[in-house]
């Protein structure tokens, strides 16, 4: 590994050193939360000094203002990005695997993201406010189909909101127990949604690993 003597000798631009120092406070974030880093730690890992923080971010709680804000981006871009299919069930596998995947691909944000802002930072989006950007994109898709069935379309903002928190929930806990594996957990969870209790089917998959494709 890297000594944080040889690490001081590199020298970085102005744009280098700052996406470096996001990338060691998206880490320390995710280890230890926001209370439980110091710009101290930010400093020694990156192996700067204390003003060089201060001087991009302000502070802790500029850099973790920067990094929560670059996490809800890379979620909200790769989820609104996954959605092409035409048919409502392959929407809802998309929407579903988009979360998971971000789970499994960027643990460390999402471990970021799930966690409750700290108190000067409450209002500028946390876990809740993200979830609630989704689900109004899923909204609009639940819209149009209740529209198509003769449905209330006022009542599309509450089941996109089930959806996606219990997908979120669900992310939450695979994120440490990882079994089954993701398109497992996929598929358990639009067949809930798809299907309901009274006619989940035992052995779901999902559409795209069907012999015959799913409507």
């Amino acid at each position: 590994m890297t000594s944080p003597d040889a690490v001081r000798r590199v020298r970085m631009t102005g744009t280098q050193r700052r996406e470096q120092l996001l990338d060691v406070g998206r880490t320390l974030f995710a280890e230890r939360g926001y209370d439980g880093t110091s710009v101290e730690e930010v400093a020694a890992r990156a192996g700067v000094s204390k003003p060089v923080v201060y001087e991009h971010f302000g502070g802790k709680e500029g850099l973790y203002a920067v990094v929560v804000d670059r996490e809800v981006q890379r979620l909200l871009t790769s989820f609104t990005a996954a959605l092409t299919a035409d048919t409502p069930r392959r929407l809802l596998e998309q929407a579903t695997l988009a979360l998971l995947t971000y789970v499994e691909d960027q643990s460390d944000g999402f471990r970021i993201l799930v966690r409750e802002s700290p108190a000067p930072l409450a209002d500028s989006g946390g876990f809740a406010t993200i979830i609630s950007d989704i689900a109004t994109q899923v909204e609009h898709i639940l819209a149009a189909e209740f529209l198509a069935r003769g449905f209330q379309t006022t009542l599309a903002a509450l089941y996109s909101q089930a959806l996606v928190g219990q997908v979120a929930l669900v992310g939450q806990w695979w994120l440490d127990n990882r079994s089954p594996g993701r398109d497992e957990v996929a598929a358990h969870l639009v067949n809930l949604a798809w299907n309901g209790l009274s006619g989940l089917e035992t052995s779901p998959v999902l559409s795209s690993q069907r012999t015959t494709p799913a409507q």
